[in-house]
C-alpha cells in the first residue's frame, strides 16, 4: 500500500500457491481474501463477515448479515442433483486499493491500483471433481522440498519482524504486536505435513529448528 503495508501475499504451500490480500494496517492486519490454485477462496467483508465464498463446485456471495445474495455453479461441476446456476460477472472493492472481479472459474482476477500503478493477479483455475466425488491422494513431498518449505516460512516470520522493527522502534511496542494469523497458519500446516508423510524424527527436529530459530 501508498502506506508501506504489505498488501497482497503470494505463497507456494506444498503443492498449490495461494494468494492472500491483506487490509491496511501496519500490525495485525486482518486477512481480507485468501485464494488457491485448487478452485477455492474466500473474501470477507471489512467486520470478517464472509463475503463470496469459492468451491470447484461454484460459488456465493452474501451479504454482511450473512444472508445469501447469490449462488452459482461452474459449467463444468459435475453436481449431482441441483439447478446449474450460471454466474453473472461480480466486482467487489476490498478496500480503496484492492478490488475482485470474477467472471469464470479460470477468471478470477484480484487488482491492486495505487499512485498510478496497477498490478493484476489472475487467481482462477480450471478445477473439477473427480468422478468419485473426492480428490486423488497427495503424492509425498521429498526431504528437500519439505526443507524449502520450512526456510520460505522462516522468512516470512524474519520479513513480518523486519516490518515490525521498522514501524515500531520501540521494543516495548514490537513485543505487543502480534504476528499475522497466516504465518501461524502456515507453521502449523508445514509441522502437520511432517506426520502426514511419516517422515524421521530426525527431519522433523530440523523443520521445527529452522522455523522456531
Amino acid at each position: 500500500y501508498p502506506s508501506g503495508n504489505l498488501a497482497i501475499i503470494l505463497v507456494r504451500d506444498t503443492a498449490q500457491l495461494i494468494c492472500i490480500v491483506q487490509e491496511d494496517k501496519p500490525s495485525n492486519a486482518k486477512v481480507q481474501a485468501v485464494f488457491n490454485s485448487r478452485g477455492r477462496g474466500t473474501c470477507c467483508y471489512p467486520n470478517g463477515a464472509v463475503w463470496i465464498n469459492i468451491n470447484i463446485q461454484g460459488g456465493q456471495y452474501s451479504d454482511q448479515a450473512g444472508s445469501r445474495v447469490r449462488k452459482w455453479t461452474w459449467p463444468n461441476s459435475l453436481m449431482s442433483s441441483g439447478p446449474h446456476t450460471a454466474l453473472s460477472p461480480i466486482f467487489i472493492s476490498l478496500n480503496q486499493h484492492v478490488g475482485v472481479r470474477i467472471l469464470g472459474q479460470d477468471k478470477i482476477i484480484v487488482s491492486f491500483l495505487a499512485m498510478g500503478q496497477q498490478a493484476k493477479f489472475n487467481v482462477g483455475t480450471k478445477v473439477q471433481v473427480s468422478d468419485g466425488g473426492c480428490w486423488p491422494a497427495p503424492a509425498p513431498l521429498g526431504q528437500e522440498e519439505l526443507l524449502l518449505l520450512a526456510f520460505r516460512v522462516r522468512m516470512l516470520w524474519l520479513l513480518d519482524r523486519l516490518r515490525s522493527c521498522l514501524n515500531f522502534p520501540s521494543n516495548k511496542q514490537r513485543d505487543k504486536i502480534k504476528a499475522p494469523a497466516y504465518l501461524s497458519t502456515l507453521t502449523s500446516k508445514i509441522l502437520r505435513l511432517c506426520t502426514s508423510f511419516d517422515v524421521s524424527s530426525e527431519l522433523c527436529h530440523s523443520i521445527r529448528a529452522i522455523i522456531n530459530s
